[in-house]
């Protein structure tokens, strides 16, 4: 991998490259204060020492971090090797996400703020499938390098 080459370079890896940071930083702050990221979803924060045995609300979360964290690490460096296949992939399971989160509220199992999340999900997803469909209509550009002589070669015409 060389350095010179990890770029960002149009606005579908913008998308992605900013969700990863965001992945990231949240998924950071779940390792180190798990309590802070149910606060901000809307969960209702209990003390540790007032957690019951068998309460692994906190594993769960930290668990869940460390999956941020590393989501969050792939999406930057899929950003910045411009891996397009990537970015395609992670439009429908991120409407799948929003989905999902979403009938988790409907459900009751857990509170409204934790629509935000989902809609998280699903502005990136939008966000990136349309940056991705704009490109994909732009046309081609060839490379405005000189054709170099190969030594040897004999001109045609």
């Amino acid at each position: 991998m060389d350095i010179k080459t990890l770029k960002i370079r149009d606005a579908s890896g913008w998308t992605i490259f900013i969700f990863g940071v965001l992945a990231l930083l949240l998924g950071t702050l779940g390792l180190i204060r798990p309590e802070l990221i149910l606060a901000t979803m809307g969960f209702t924060v209990i003390e540790r020492t007032a957690r019951a045995a068998g309460d692994f609300t906190l594993v769960f979360v930290t668990a869940s971090s460390m999956a941020s964290f590393n989501m969050g690490v792939y999406y930057i460096l899929a950003a910045l090797n411009d891996i397009k296949a990537f970015y395609g992939w992670t439009v429908p399971f991120r409407a799948v996400t929003f989905t999902v989160f979403t009938l988790a509220v409907i459900r009751g199992l857990a509170p409204l703020p934790w629509l935000g999340v989902g809609l998280w999900e699903l502005t990136g997803g939008v966000a990136t499938g349309l940056a991705l469909y704009f490109e994909s209509r732009k046309p081609k550009v060839e490379s405005r390098r000189p054709k170099t002589k190969v030594a040897g070669q004999k001109n045609k015409g």
